[in-house]
């Protein structure tokens, strides 16, 4: 189940072929080997991802489960045959998951497939907008060489799996390049992307946390291949940083997963929207399904919810939403 080999090629392609074209519409000329009027067809981009049909899964942590087994239970309660695995209760041993050997045997006895992982940075705090941009991600630098480290131990765990993708947020992205942390943050980025680059996974950095146009910058800046973006609608919403619709177009090139998760933005600046369960908020579902249809049609769509008390019936409700715009 993990992505072919040949993965680091095609991501490389994708990846280059899309800065050749921004770059050359920049200066007003065309892109190399593209004398064409027209940029090539969405269908076009083929990709990095992994050449298996396109599946729906649920995030292991939407469902806080208490150990391996009662995560089998809660998916297969969702109606879903896939996951995005969490990989810190993995990684940490934590109670009830075992070894890297034993969770992933159960999961694959369940017919279960894990689509990829989560990488979660140290010392992260959601409580406000305000602390999250503090200290999510890799800004904190006293946290940095533990985040690097465990990056390193979380590639491995994927890499010895077979995975794919894993994905995570760097943290909140200074919009000003001559900002000292904007450096300091690409650095950062950049050698986290290496330690999975180097056993052949994509990483993908989760949107929301700054505009799309700065986001992509950063990764048309960045040379590495092998990363990417997990696109998430809501987190546009609820962080306050544009229509998730027009940044998902923006950043089709680099898309390698979409959550599909919903919210309402806030009246307040400054403080965070509500996320709510899928086609109850403000992202244009039709809108969105029709471009993944047409542009990713090789994307895999893992749920997301991470408020509530009813997760196995939000997650339902996503799924339903999912077939029906994707049948």
């Amino acid at each position: 189940m993990a992505t072919p080999r040949n993965a680091a090629d095609t991501a490389a392609e994708m990846k280059n072929a899309a800065k050749a074209k921004r770059a050359a519409a920049a200066k007003g000329a065309a892109a190399p080997d593209d004398d064409r009027d027209e940029v090539e067809a969405p269908a076009a981009q083929e990709s990095s991802l992994p050449r298996l049909p396109r599946v729906t899964g649920v995030c292991s942590w939407s469902l806080q489960p208490k150990g391996i087994d009662d995560l089998i239970a809660k998916v297969r309660a969702c109606g879903v045959s896939a996951v995005q695995l969490a990989m810190e209760p993995i990684r940490g041993r934590q109670v009830g998951w075992g070894t890297p050997d034993e969770v992933f045997g159960k999961l694959a006895e369940a017919k279960i497939r894990v689509v990829s992982g989560m990488f979660e940075p140290i010392g992260e705090d959601y409580s406000t907008l305000e602390s999250i941009a503090y200290t999510g991600g890799l800004r904190q630098t006293k946290n940095w060489e533990a985040n690097l480290k465990r990056a390193r131990e979380v590639a491995k765990i994927a890499s010895d799996a077979g995975l794919s993708l894993v994905t995570f947020h760097a943290g909140f992205l200074p919009e000003d390049p001559r900002d000292r942390l904007h450096k300091t943050m690409i650095e950062r980025i950049e050698k986290v992307a290496q330690e999975f680059s180097s056993r052949d996974v994509l990483l993908g950095l989760e949107t929301g946390q700054e505009r799309a146009e700065t986001l992509l910058e950063t990764l048309d800046g960045i040379d590495e291949p092998l990363l990417g973006i997990n696109f998430d609608p809501a987190n546009m919403i609820l962080y306050g940083m544009g229509n998730p619709n027009e940044a998902l177009e923006e950043l089709a090139d680099y898309v390698l997963q979409v959550h599909i998760k919903d919210a309402t933005a806030s009246s307040t600046p400054g403080q965070w929207g509500a996320e709510v369960p899928a086609g109850k908020g403000e992202t244009d579902w039709p809108r969105l399904f029709k471009f993944v249809n047409a542009t990713l049609p090789e994307v895999n769509l893992v749920i997301e919810r991470e408020a509530g008390d009813a997760r196995v019936a939000d997650v339902v409700t996503a799924r339903k939403l999912v077939e029906k715009h994707t049948k």
